[in-house]
């Protein structure tokens, strides 16, 4: 009993850098899924902004394992490259700040 304890203590340390170095990695456009982009209020606001009524679409839900980048070919009028581009460039900003 104490060996499995201590074996998921030690499994329990070495995970915890690496979570913390992907939650350090900037979010993108073409990398980053939907669900974890809304899942973290600076990256909602920032396609809030950029994307006005994505997040509170219905339809997100069904998106949410996809990546903006994907989605771009449902809605290529809406999903410009362009805006895609300033949504990264404010991505890298937010990871700047943290």
């Amino acid at each position: 009993m104490i060996r499995t304890i201590l074996a998921a203590a030690a499994l329990a340390a070495t995970a915890l850098p690496m979570a913390a170095f992907a939650q350090a990695a900037p979010f993108t456009t073409a990398e980053t899924t939907i669900g974890d982009l809304l899942d973290n209020a600076g990256a909602k606001a920032i396609i809030d902004k950029n994307l006005p009524g994505f997040s509170s679409n219905p339809q997100v839900e069904m998106g949410r394992g996809l990546t903006l980048k994907a989605v771009q070919q449902f809605a290529p009028d809406q999903i410009k490259d362009e805006v895609l581009a300033k949504i990264d460039a404010e991505l890298a900003e937010l990871a700047k700040a943290k």
